[in-house]
């Protein structure tokens, strides 16, 4: 084997023992879990009190759209911060290759802001 292979087999092995892991202990959960379905366990229950009205209600369609400017947002600082560890030994094109993913990032805020996805209504 060469030294690849031998530098990464742990990882592989730790990665389908924690797999096997979990689908063995949701197996044996739902082997040993009660199939007996009551009324009782079928209506909504909120609080301890019966509920009022619908027991179905509809979400905002603007929480969606912060949540997804949220994760891509989210998603540009994970790629920010191992850049920022390694940054001077890169040199000046990575400098100038971030700037250009900041900038198309900078662009999408823009135009989200300009299309009034950000304006609560």
């Amino acid at each position: 084997m060469d030294s690849y292979s031998i530098t990464y087999t742990p990882v592989i092995a730790a990665t389908f023992l924690g797999i096997g892991f979990i689908s063995l202990t949701l197996l044996i959960a739902n082997l040993l879990a009660p199939r007996v379905r009551t009324r009782g366990k079928e209506r909504i229950y909120e609080c301890g009190m019966p509920t009022i009205g619908q027991g179905w209600s509809q979400m905002n369609l603007r929480y969606y759209l912060y949540a997804i400017l949220f994760l891509i947002f989210e998603i540009e600082s994970v790629f920010l911060f191992p850049w920022t560890v390694v940054y001077k030994g890169l040199g000046p094109f990575a400098f100038w290759e971030m700037m250009l993913f900041m900038s198309m990032l900078l662009f999408g805020l823009v135009y989200a802001w300009r299309k009034g996805v950000l304006t609560w209504e």
